[in-house]
């Protein structure tokens, strides 16, 4: 299936992709709500309020995550899979290179959480949740991409029965349960973000498949399709992301060995649906633009790993420990997902730049834009 492998599909929408483009959308009047000071102080108010609030939720503990792993564990995270977003990669001599280690910077702790889960113990039903840093050297850096990442990374153990559309649901339902209560304590924090023109997220979401929207603007590339179905829906849940779609193409690439993009859940949705993952994607009425809060899923059993490989021609994986340890049942059944804390903040305390909420690398064009638009990007 060639069509897995072709970019294209990951680069469906036309998203930002140089600066001028960036300048026309930047909001024309915008003044923040709250001054660096406040941002400072509300910032570490809702990281809180949702680190406590996802743990209470999904039965979590918080644990340390790694910022840097060995090249031979296979557990960074490749984010999709035609290679075009690698890791920073670096060599340690560690004893006159008589013990040296090939490390990484993580790209996201996907795959290492799960491994964890037997590390700590973790029951079904129990969990794990991070403070992740990460590092993506690969994305343009517009108003809300960062070489800079950092997430609420969390893993939970899960029975084989519990691997279908309806329990993914509920999952989804308490991440967002979390994040609207965050949004109502930022509120109350700081009165002065209410604004008629920033309307509060809706209570509950609305769960699209892929296959879905691609019926409702079947002549829209990917991004432009999200716009559309966020101006009628504002908060949804996309599900199934990376099984190719009726245009030969998925509705974005998903890296083949952690979330399970390919079972079949036509049984369940009475129509020809795909994958136990997605993401939540909400309309941002600062940045009048479609903006992602979360990718999470039900994670490949060894099954569903073999033949994500295949057809992403990446079989040469199945000898890393990672890979090993799933063939083989050494580490649990699960679930999890990434939420993106900067990108959230961004929206809870009605901010038009990442930059406002994260401190982290900027090109001096960007910085000049923003100024330009009342934007205080953190130095």
């Amino acid at each position: 299936m060639a069509t897995v492998l072709d970019k294209k599909a990951d680069l469906a929408g036309p998203g930002i992709g140089d600066y001028s483009e960036l300048a026309a959308i930047l909001p024309e009047d915008y003044r923040s709500a709250l001054t660096p000071r406040e941002t400072q102080q509300a910032i570490f108010h809702v990281k809180r309020y949702i680190a406590d609030h996802l743990c209470r939720e999904l039965n979590l503990m918080m644990v340390e995550v790694p910022l840097i792993v060995d090249v031979e564990s296979g557990v960074n995270d490749m984010l999709d899979r035609d290679g075009s977003r690698t890791p920073i990669q670096f060599h340690i001599s560690n004893d006159r290179d008589l013990h040296p280690i090939d490390a990484q910077v993580v790209q996201a702790a996907t795959k290492w959480k799960r491994a964890a889960l037997k590390q700590f113990d973790c029951k079904v039903g129990e969990g794990i949740c991070t403070d992740m840093r990460a590092v993506r050297k690969d994305y343009f850096l517009d108003h809300d991409h960062s070489a800079y990442v950092d997430q609420w990374d969390w893993e939970r153990v899960i029975m084989a029965e519990q691997r279908n559309l309806d329990f993914l649901k509920e999952m989804v339902g308490k991440i967002w349960k979390v994040l609207v209560g965050a949004e109502q304590f930022a509120l109350s924090l700081f009165p002065q973000l209410k604004d008629p023109r920033c309307p509060a997220l809706p209570e509950k979401l609305t769960f699209l498949h892929a296959e879905e929207i691609l019926e409702m603007y079947p002549n829209l590339p990917r991004k432009q399709r999200e716009t559309e179905v966020l101006k009628k829906y504002p908060a949804i849940f996309i599900i199934g992301i990376g099984w190719p779609l009726k245009d030969g193409y998925p509705h974005e690439m998903r890296a083949a060995d952690y979330d399970d993009w390919m079972t079949d859940t036509s049984r369940e949705t009475g129509r020809e649906t795909h994958g136990l993952n997605g993401d939540i994607l909400v309309w941002n009425p600062v940045t009048k633009r479609r903006h992602e809060l979360t990718s999470m899923g039900i994670r490949v059993t060894a099954e569903t790993l073999e033949k994500q490989l295949a057809l992403s021609r990446q079989q040469d994986f199945l000898r890393l420990p990672y890979h090993q340890a799933i063939l083989n049942n050494r580490i649990p059944l699960s679930i999890g997902g990434g939420i993106g804390q900067s990108r959230t903040l961004m929206l809870l305390l009605r901010k038009a730049h990442l930059g406002e909420v994260s401190v982290t690398v900027w090109p001096k064009i960007l910085k000049e834009m923003c100024a330009k638009e009342n934007i205080f990007v953190l130095e």
